[in-house]
């Protein structure tokens, strides 16, 4: 049987996400295809953000670049105001199935 992810972990790296898919895959599977597959689904994914955006993987979740506004901040260590440029970033917005599944 595939090892779960430990909940009681903080995080997965992606050398324990390459080895959860290979013992996914079974044994026929090696390290390498395994870790072909992971980068390929995460290549994909950033493509699509790229092209459209927004990538929604049904009964996972959506990735959708967000767009945030300029805005003034303060430096932590002087208390100083300072301008903070206009940027982007990608939001991930889980499906009600993996919500119910946590």
């Amino acid at each position: 049987m595939p090892r779960r992810f430990d909940h009681n972990q903080s995080t997965m790296n992606k050398a324990e996400l390459i080895e959860t898919v290979q013992n996914a895959l079974g044994q026929a599977a090696t390290k390498r295809s395994a870790e072909e597959a992971v980068l390929a689904v995460m290549d994909s994914v950033v493509m699509g953000i790229k092209q459209d955006n927004k990538v929604q993987i049904v009964g996972f979740g959506t990735f959708e670049v967000k767009k945030r506004a300029a805005r003034i901040g303060r430096n932590p260590k002087t208390g100083e105001a300072m301008p903070i440029g206009a940027s982007l970033s990608v939001g991930f917005k889980p499906s009600s199935a993996l919500k119910a599944d946590l």
